[in-house]
């Protein structure tokens, strides 16, 4: 029986020549990631046993969920992981003045690509399979053990198959696709499964599409969601990615659980309502909102500023709106700024607030009180998530996260175009 992507690049990584669905495996790692947030718990792991990182080049720390510091503990942990990150020299270590959000900051720095396998102690570190490489999500005391040994045990995940055919439409993007998935199959619809992307449609996304959809493949519950590498792929990758990408195909006779046909012409703009990523709608009634969030892992890249300044450029932010607008890393905000894009959002009435994951977790820089409605590019919207537990929330692309803030509802973006 043949492999798919995904168990080639484990099989390799675990000195095997194959490996099955199910398999328990031990592999070597090219990358481990903590941010502010697990990081330390990991350090205290590492330390308890009087360890040290083994690799210095294969570790990176990224200081963005509670950075600039929030409060006095959120400086107690970026302290603590900064003085470690100084005691074991380790190489890649992303403080304020060059930090991101890890998931975009990773991949524009090159410390990711094609045939990796990778983990990270954040649930969305499966963004990476966008650039056809082995990503997921694991504890902090997983992570310790990866810091110590650069090494990790997995069980092979079996696989879907999306096979996505045509084109988006106008205002359609890799958040609609993601979000009519997991509408699709539901938050447990891939538990514990590989999401496979191939088709001709694959070649119409760009990347930025494609690592919106891998970020949200654990809404759907699976283990990591992979695209194959594609000339789009290699060149993202071209002068930036720091290491000789492996490229892998899927076998002919690759196993896969099911497999599932989209039309990516027949999509539309598509919201998740509350309270879980499935629950989603392309069409509704007014429902007047109090604030819009544009940024975070999921979308706040430099594609995701473009879109949302073509709605709000001349436009108003509507008055009982608050929107905020965070680009994922320094790199994208100066872009951003040199593209004028800052501008227009400003000038619209939106703020643009340094890099950071800040109000998708209900940490800073935006957090809701009770029974507010919040439309947002993040990918979460579970119970009290961004704030109050009576607050709601919405996700969306950012057209139309931006089409909300103009009209303060819930909206489209050939409302406001």
């Amino acid at each position: 029986m043949g492999m798919t992507m995904t168990q080639k690049i484990l099989a390799f990584h675990a000195g095997l020549p194959s490996v099955t669905a199910g398999q328990l495996i031990e592999a070597e790692l090219d990358l481990a990631l903590a941010n502010d947030i697990t990081a330390p718990v990991a350090i205290n792991e590492v330390e308890k046993v009087g360890g040290c990182v083994k690799c210095r080049d294969k570790v990176a720390l990224v200081m963005d969920h509670f950075t600039p510091n929030k409060d006095i503990k959120a400086a107690c942990q970026v302290k603590k992981t900064r003085e470690f990150a100084k005691a074991q020299q380790v190489t890649h270590f992303y403080d304020v003045g060059k930090m991101g959000i890890e998931h975009a900051l990773l991949p524009e720095q090159g410390l990711v690509g094609a045939g990796d396998c990778i983990i990270g102690a954040d649930s969305h570190t499966c963004t990476y399979g966008a650039l056809g490489a082995f990503s997921t999500g694991v504890g902090s005391t997983d992570l310790a053990a990866a810091m110590m040994t650069n090494k990790a045990w997995f069980k092979v995940p079996a696989a879907l198959k999306f096979v996505l055919k045509g084109a988006l439409p106008k205002y359609v993007t890799g958040k609609d696709l993601i979000l009519h998935i997991i509408g699709m199959i539901g938050v447990d619809g891939a538990l514990y499964k590989s999401m496979e992307f191939t088709g001709e449609g694959v070649a119409s996304l760009s990347m930025d599409d494609r690592f919106t959809v891998c970020n949200m493949a654990i809404e759907a519950g699976a283990k990591n969601g992979i695209f194959p590498v594609d000339d789009k792929t290699l060149a993202y990758m071209e002068g930036r990615f720091q290491r000789t990408p492996k490229i892998y195909e899927a076998d002919a006779d690759a196993e896969y659980e099911k497999t599932y046909e989209i039309d990516l012409s027949a999509l539309k703009p598509t919201v998740a309502f509350p309270h879980l990523p499935e629950n989603t709608k392309t069409e509704w009634d007014t429902l007047p909102i109090q604030q819009v969030v544009i940024g975070s892992c999921t979308n706040g890249r430099i594609s995701d500023l473009r879109q949302a300044a073509e709605i709000l450029r001349g436009k108003k932010v509507a008055e009982n709106v608050r929107c905020i607008v965070i680009p994922a890393t320094q790199e994208i905000y100066l872009q951003a700024i040199e593209e004028g894009l800052v501008s227009d959002m400003v000038k619209a009435g939106a703020v643009v607030s340094t890099p950071t994951c800040g109000p998708c977790l209900g940490g800073h820089m935006g957090i809701l009180a009770d029974g507010e409605r919040c439309v947002s590019t993040t990918n979460r919207n579970f119970v009290g998530r961004m704030g109050h537990i009576t607050s709601e929330i919405y996700l969306a692309s950012p057209y139309v996260a931006a089409a909300s803030a103009v009209l303060g509802r819930l909206a489209t973006p050939e409302e406001v175009s």
